[in-house]
Parts: structure tokens; C-alpha cells; sequence
């Protein structure tokens, strides 16, 4: 599959979060078709931020999150899958998998400002040919995506108001496994939350992100079919990977 841009004219809530930058669980409701058309998404996530993204993962490689999120997934076998990762930047994570047997990845992203950079990275690593990016909205247009057997998103639904069209979406679109990282929900965060989206108002900025529900966004991958089989708790970022398991996997009903 060649490395191809397939684009939409729906806008897109996917982006890719590098710092802690949250928002409050306000209901904003009409933002869930019109958020990611903003200009802000585009600024935040600018060619600037794609390329402070791809320096540090050719000097570091990935970091402690993406590691955790990876080694979930590599545990659990990915020889010869598909991949979909939703909101994925520059495509480090796709290229990770993929070396390490994954057969093919579709990125699904807002933001443009990245796709030098992942061109980049993609013909250095010589993974271009298996890889497709693609610009589409999943949560609004569910049936211009691929089902794959791993769906991912890491730093994305705590910048979509909707946690729970999102992670439908994303789960029903997992045949095999779903991995996503979200921010702490505490007091700490949410004093966070405040100082950030105050100095994007003051700025003029129209982007804003959100902190949902942990519990209640593994409920809702739930709801598609998905168990949950890892949680990770780190310093800033979580990690929930749920599976879908066979008939014959699943526990027998209590009497």
C-alpha cells in the first residue's frame, strides 16, 4: 500500500497531544461537529510542534507512555495485523509496530502541519509503502474507515468533547485490540486545566481540551464488544488496552 493522503471534507476532532493541555468537562455540545474545523487545532499543532515531535523521536525514541502503550501491544501479539491509529502526528507509534511485525497502518489526522515531517520519517525508515494517511473524521463518518485489528489513540480523547462517540467509534472499529492513553482526573489536573484554556482564551485561541471519565470511557469500549485486559497509571498519562475476545474466551454467565 503506498503512503497516500485521503482526505475529507468533514472536519476532523483527532490531534495529538505532546503536553499536558486540558480542559474542563464543560458540555459543549455544538463543539462536536464544528471543534476541530477551528483554526486553533491548527496553530497548537503546528509544522513547528510536527517537527520538535519527529527531532525528539529520532534522538530519543519514544517516550515512556508510547513505550508502555507499544510493549501492551507487542505482548499481545501483532505479527502480520493491521493497525489504526487515530490522531497518530508524525507516525512514530506506526513505525514502532510496525517494525516489530505489524503488517500495515492507516494514521487518521487533523492537522496537515505533520505531513512533512511523517513523509519524512516514513522514507528514512523505509516503511512508506505500508503505511496510509488519511484526513476523516471517524467519530462523524464511521463507514470511511477500515476496521483493523489494533486501533490506537494515545494523547487524543481528551481533545474530543464527545469521549463517548470517539471511543465507540474507535472500539467498533477494533477488530482485535484498542489501546489509549488519557490525562489524570484529579484536582491537580483540573487546576491545570484552568490556567491553560484561560491563557489560550486571553490569547484568542479557540482550542480547548477536556478531561473525561476514565472508568466511564473503558464503560463505553465496553459497550463494543471489548475487556479489559491492561491499565497502566503513570506520573501525567494512563493507559487502558482492551481486547476483544472470542465467544469461547468469554467467562460463562453466573447462574
Amino acid at each position: 500500500m503506498p503512503y497516500v493522503l485521503v482526505t475529507s471534507d468533514r472536519p476532523s476532532p483527532y490531534v495529538t497531544i505532546g503536553t499536558v493541555i486540558l480542559s474542563s468537562d464543560w458540555e459543549h455540545t455544538e463543539w462536536v461537529s464544528e471543534c476541530c474545523g477551528r483554526p486553533g487545532y491548527q496553530t497548537v499543532f503546528s509544522d513547528q510542534f510536527a517537527r520538535r515531535v519527529a527531532r525528539s523521536y529520532r534522538k530519543r525514541g519514544l517516550d515512556r507512555t508510547q513505550r508502555r502503550l507499544v510493549s501492551f501491544l507487542t505482548d499481545c501479539g501483532i505479527n502480520n495485523a493491521s493497525l489504526l491509529e487515530i490522531g497518530g502526528g508524525v507516525g512514530e507509534i506506526q513505525i514502532e509496530l510496525l517494525t516489530r511485525g505489524a503488517r500495515k497502518a492507516t494514521n487518521l489526522e487533523i492537522s496537515r502541519n505533520y505531513e512533512a515531517e511523517a513523509a519524512a520519517l516514513l522514507h528514512g525508515s523505509g516503511l512508506a509503502d505500508r503505511i496510509e494517511r488519511q484526513f476523516v473524521d471517524i467519530a462523524a463518518s464511521p463507514d470511511e474507515v477500515e476496521p483493523a485489528d489494533v486501533v490506537v489513540l494515545h494523547r487524543v480523547v481528551c481533545c474530543y468533547p464527545d469521549y463517548e462517540r470517539l471511543i465507540s467509534a474507535a472500539a467498533s472499529h477494533a477488530k482485535r485490540l484498542l489501546v489509549f492513553s488519557y490525562p489524570h482526573r484529579n484536582v491537580f489536573t483540573r487546576m491545570i486545566i484552568g490556567c491553560e484554556n484561560l491563557l489560550h482564551r486571553l490569547r484568542r485561541s479557540d482550542f480547548r481540551a477536556f478531561v473525561h471519565p476514565p472508568a466511564a470511557m473503558i464503560k463505553t469500549a465496553e459497550a463494543a464488544g471489548l475487556s479489559p485486559r491492561y491499565r497502566h497509571h503513570g506520573l501525567a498519562w494512563n493507559i487502558a488496552g482492551l481486547e476483544r475476545l472470542s465467544r469461547s474466551d468469554r467467562l460463562p454467565d453466573s447462574a
